[in-house]
C-alpha cells in the first residue's frame, strides 16, 4: 500500500494495482497457450441436442467411435472384446463407476449399441452420452 502525505499532514492510502494486473496478464496468456493442448483425444463430430451437461466428480473414462467405426477407451484404440476386458477391470475396482460414449453422429445406431452393450457386459451400469449443443445461428436454433 503507497501512502500519500495530503494537505495539512493526513494520510491518503492508495492501492497500487499495477503488480495485480501484471499477474493477470501472465496467467491470461498461460491460459490461452495451454486451453488448445488439452483438448487434444480422438476427434469426432459430435451429435447437437438441447441439453445440460452433467456435473463431474472425477477421472472420467470415455469410449469414443470414429467415423471408421474405431473404438477408443479415452485415447487407447481397442477392439469391442479388448474394451469390455479393461472395463471389467475397472468394475472391479469401482462398480458404481460412470462411463460416457462419444459416437460420431456419422456412426450407425446399430454400432453405439453393440458397444454399449460391451460396456455393460463388463459390469458397467452407469453410461452417459456425450453431445455437443447446437450452435445459436444453426439449422436446429429455430427448432423447439
Amino acid at each position: 500500500m503507497a501512502f500519500d502525505s495530503g494537505q495539512r499532514g493526513q494520510m491518503v492510502s492508495q492501492i497500487n494495482v499495477t503488480p495485480l494486473v501484471d499477474v493477470m496478464l501472465v496467467l491470461l496468456v498461460i491460459f490461452m497457450v495451454t486451453a488448445p493442448i488439452i483438448q487434444q483425444g480422438v476427434e469426432v463430430t459430435l451429435p447437437s441436442v438441447k441439453a445440460e451437461a452433467l456435473p463431474g466428480k472425477e477421472e472420467q473414462f470415455v469410449v469414443s467411435i470414429t467415423r471408421d467405426r474405431q473404438i477408443y477407451l479415452n485415447d487407447a484404440k481397442l477392439s469391442a472384446d479388448d474394451l469390455t476386458g479393461k472395463l471389467k477391470a475397472i468394475a472391479q475396482e469401482r462398480p458404481d463407476r460412470q462411463v460416457f460414449i462419444r459416437a460420431d453422429d456419422q456412426v450407425p445406431y446399430g454400432e453405439v449399441i453393440r458397444t454399449m452393450a460391451a460396456i455393460k457386459a463388463a459390469g458397467i451400469e452407469n453410461v452417459g452420452m456425450v453431445t455437443e449443443m447446437p450452435a445459436a445461428n444453426g439449422p436446429d436454433a429455430g427448432a423447439k
